[in-house]
């Protein structure tokens, strides 16, 4: 188990996707998990459900992240019932795609409140019961977009807005003993992502080295990890889970490097003790041939 008996863990957007990923994962691992919605108070049901069906303990509380009474009322409510909140994961989100030269002040003021302005009032909050404590670790939710991605300006920014945001935290609460880390997922088989047009999901795996989009579960991993004492000596981190989508371009293709004819080039200047690739003496380790 990665969290001690007792430990409680907050997480917004947790009725479906990465979010529900995320709650059943923390939970399998030994937290007692707040399911945070919206609107979707069935889903969100049936993610706690799915926690107790497996021996976890699980609550549900509605409330808009982008409502500042309601993240308040949300706080209010978690004080009272634990007296404590040791992980804070930040997953609700929502997108409003569309060019810049159309977009609608109220899209992108709209996507901008729930996924900044929701991490924000939450952080906030998570922080002063932290603070108290000493302790805790807060995961928000950014995405490989966070670079830019033309049609989703406003969705870009707003992930990109999380990682410069989540540093600053981290900065801030060290002192007090509480890490902040940001998860940057890639493509990842969501009802988000299955509402994108083929072509451009088939445009996406092509830059994948993987070649193959994630799974939530495995977003979820790498979030438990880093809200759990494992990763201990991780703050400010940014940790992108995307199959290698954000590597350079410039890498080739792993088509190439594991083509027979490169294997057979490999072999050939093993042999000769120089480099295939740059043609120089190549210095390898007597194991595994890998360069040191």
């Amino acid at each position: 188990m990665l969290f001690a008996n007792g430990t409680v863990a907050l997480i917004t957007g947790g009725s479906r996707g990465i979010g529900r990923a995320v709650a059943l994962d923390l939970a399998a691992e030994g937290a007692t998990v707040v399911v945070n919605h919206s609107r979707s108070a069935e889903d969100a049901e049936q993610t706690a459900v799915a926690v107790r069906a497996k021996g976890g303990t699980a609550y549900v509380v509605a409330a808009d992240v982008s409502d500042e009474r309601a993240v308040r009322d949300m706080f209010v409510m978690l004080r009272q019932e634990f007296g404590r909140l040791d992980v804070l994961v930040t997953s609700a989100g929502i997108t409003a795609d569309g060019f810049v030269a159309g977009m609608s002040l109220s899209d992108f003021e709209q996507v901008m409140r729930v996924n900044m302005t929701g991490v924000f009032l939450c952080c906030r909050e998570a922080a002063r019961l932290m603070m108290r404590e000493r302790k805790g670790a807060i995961v928000t939710l950014s995405s490989t977009t966070s670079d830019g991605s033309p049609g989703a300006a406003n969705y870009a920014a707003s992930k990109g807005a999380i990682v410069a945001f989540t540093r600053s935290v981290a900065a801030e609460l060290a002192p007090y003993h509480v890490r902040a880390n940001v998860v940057s997922p890639g493509l990842v088989d969501t009802g988000m992502t299955r509402r994108m047009r083929a072509e451009v999901r088939a445009m996406l795996n092509e830059h994948i080295l993987l070649e193959r989009a994630g799974k939530p579960e495995e977003v979820a991993r790498a979030v438990s990890f880093l809200a759990s004492d494992n990763a201990s000596y991780i703050t400010g981190a940014c940790i992108d889970v995307d199959g290698g989508l954000s590597l350079p371009v410039h890498l080739p293709p792993s088509r190439l490097l594991s083509g027979e004819r490169t294997r057979r080039r490999r072999i050939s200047a093993s042999r000769s003790g120089t480099s295939a690739v740059s043609g120089r003496p190549d210095v390898r380790d007597g194991v595994d041939g890998h360069r040191i």
